[in-house]
Formats: structure tokens, sequence, C-alpha cells
């Protein structure tokens, strides 16, 4: 970590271990946060953890999983509240819930009220789910809104509540949404087959159904065609939030914020250009190399050089679409809006310029310390094989 432990009281250390041992991906960004907002971050995402370890536990029966979704946001003030019967790999969070949830109200007020507020609605969401599949394209953005979207709109208000951030951060929950559906329909996408082989589904079935009777047909050799011309739809379904990401990212103002959003964002395009008309999402894993996913987090430290990446990106995606795909026109067009929005001297590009000397080199490695980097490049091999969800 890149803080001294040793200051911190004996619960706080406790919930850094569990945030190391369950996000192999996020740990070190948000350890690089500044401030309270570092504690308020990591919390946060245990108690999300937490609440995800009960949704994906299958040996809890539906009439108990489901009030207990309802209800999870409550415990948050209930100092003994745990929950020792799961089975999952992270069980430890609910075992330990205790410590996790005085850490929670040690925090300010403003940041316990927008954590509170998130995990209700999100286990509200997952409940409604639990119950039904994903549908429509429509169903498959509630879905991701309930369990990624409003991720994205509760650290945003968790940046404006630390004055890190501008209010409008915060306040604008269509593009915190759209960073969190970005992220997630990436890890969908790419995760068809694992899901597949753990008898979950998350692809939405109005589209998958146009190229197949059953979802697991894709995974057949015989189909792989059409499996690949139905990923292609997907992808560029995806790639549509975009444009919003990098209007989110243009916005904000403190590095260490910066770099927390932007990595992820970047990890995601990255892997949808390597997912993109590749057979190998229904053979086995599909990985972005360590050297790229390294100089990908060096590089994304400044809303020009992002937009510079996904333009690069995208642009590979562009070249890899066959004339014979359905989606054809419709990914370059989506290809062509990313573009005019981080072509080098868009219109866009001089809302929020980092002067040079922000941008220095010591400044730099400052940001970015080598310990910063080797853990996230442990990390982001992790990230890229797992996918936090």
């Amino acid at each position: 970590p890149l803080f001294p432990q040793d200051s911190l009281g004996c619960g706080l250390r406790t919930c850094y271990r569990y945030l190391n041992q369950t996000s192999r991906s996020f740990a070190a960004v948000i350890q690089a946060l500044d401030g309270e907002l570092r504690h308020a971050v990591c919390i946060f995402y245990l108690v999300l953890r937490a609440l995800d370890t009960v949704e994906d536990d299958m040996s809890i029966p539906l009439d108990v999983k489901v009030p207990m979704l309802h209800e999870f946001h409550s415990h948050l003030y209930q100092p003994d509240w745990k929950y020792t019967e799961s089975k999952e790999k992270d069980r430890q969070v609910l075992e330990d819930f205790p410590t996790i949830s005085m850490e929670f109200r040690n925090l300010s007020k403003v940041y316990q009220d927008v954590i509170s507020d998130i995990c209700h609605k999100m286990g509200v969401g997952m409940a409604e789910f639990l119950e039904k599949k994903v549908d429509s394209q429509r169903e498959w953005d509630k879905y991701c809104h309930y369990v990624a979207g409003l991720v994205g709109i509760g650290l945003s208000r968790l940046f404006s509540a630390s004055e890190l951030e501008d209010s409008i951060v915060g306040q604008d929950t269509d593009l915190a949404n759209s960073m969190g559906l970005f992220l997630q329909k990436t890890n969908i996408i790419r995760d068809y087959l694992e899901d597949q082989l753990e008898g979950r589904e998350f692809w939405p079935r109005e589209v998958w159904s146009r190229y197949a009777k059953k979802l697991s047909d894709l995974a057949k050799p015989e189909n792989i065609d059409v499996a690949v011309q139905c990923l292609n739809e997907l992808i560029t379904n995806a790639l549509h939030h975009v444009p919003d990401v990098l209007t989110y990212l243009s916005r904000l103002k403190n590095q260490s914020v910066f770099n927390f959003c932007a990595i992820p964002q970047v990890m995601a395009i990255a892997t949808l250009a390597a997912c993109y008309n590749n057979q190998q999402v229904f053979r086995g894993v599909v990985k972005i190399r360590k050297g790229q996913a390294v100089t990908l987090m060096m590089d994304a430290t400044n809303i020009q050089a992002v937009k510079a990446i996904m333009y690069q990106y995208v642009e590979e995606i562009y070249q890899k679409i066959p004339s014979t795909d359905p989606s054809s026109n419709k990914t370059q067009q989506v290809i062509a809006s990313i573009r005019a929005m981080s072509l080098p001297g868009s219109p866009m590009a001089s809302r929020h310029h980092y002067s040079p000397i922000y941008l220095s080199c010591a400044m730099l490695l400052a940001a970015l310390s080598w310990q910063y980097l080797s853990t996230l490049s442990k990390a982001t091999e992790e990230y890229v094989q797992a996918g936090d969800n």
C-alpha cells in the first residue's frame, strides 16, 4: 500500500487487508486516492463486495436471499450484524461485517449517506434480476445499471462530497452511469465462456436470439460464424458509452481521481478491441498483454492521452470490421462519433488541458510511484484474467 498503515486504526487496517484480498484490480488505484476519499471508497467497495457475495451465493435459497438483499443497507447501522453461512470465496467480508460497518459509521455523514443509498438501490435491483433473465437491450442496460452504473454514480457522489471534484460530477448521473455500463458490458462480453461454464447468462436475449436458439449454442464450433457476429453486435452496443466516458473524464480536476477513473476505462477499450471479431471469446480467455496493460496505466494520466488511447483502439476495431458483418454499418457509425470526440484539436480537446508543468516527469513519477505500478501490473494481469465485476 502507498500510505503508512501504522497510522491507521486496527479496524481500517483490517479493511485494507480485505480490500487487497478481494479486489486485485481496484486495491492499488483505491489506495492511491487522496485524503479521506480513500477510506470512503475502500469501505464503499467492501460493502458492495459483501452485497455481491450474498447475490452470488447459490447456497442461499431465493426466499431468504431476496429479503436479505432488500435489507442489506440497514445492516450498516447494526454493529453486530454478520452472516456466517456463506460458502463463497469472499465470505470473509460477511463473516467480519461488524468491522466494516464500524468503519462505515466512522466516516463523515456525507459519505455514509451516499454509500447507504447506493447499497439500498443496488440490493433492490439485484433482487429483481435474481428472478428474471436479461431479455431486451433495455433490460441489459438496467441490469448493468444496478450492478455497475450505481457504483459509478456512488463513486461520483463520493468524489464531489470530498470536494476534490466539482459538484456537477456527482450530480450528472447519466455520465456516471455510462462509466459503469462501459466496464460492466465489457466484462460480460469477455466472460461469455466462463459464465456459460458456471451456468450464468448475461448476454441479452433480444440480441443473441437472432443468432441462435440457445445462448449456449454460440459455444458450438459449427456456430462460430454467427457467434462472432453476435459478439460484434454487443461490442458495438458497448462502444456507444465511450463518448460519455470521455465527457466524464474531461471534467475531473484531481489527478488521483483521474487515474482511478481512467485506468479501468482504457483497460476496457483495450479488452473490447482484443475481443472484436475474435473467435477465441468462444473458446477460452481473451487477454490483453501485460506489457500493453502497464503501458496503458502509465499513459492514462490526462484527458488528451486517454483520448489518444481510445482513438487508437477504435481505429484497431475499425480495421477489423468484416464487410459481411451485419452490424458493420452501426460499428462504423459509432466509431465515427468517437473519432470526432477524440481527435486532437476536436472542440472538446481544449476544454481541459493540464499544464505541461503539472505533467512534468517528476510529477508523473510521483503520481505513479513504482510500488503503485508494480502492484497495478499484478492487479492488471488479474483484472485481465478475472475482471472484477
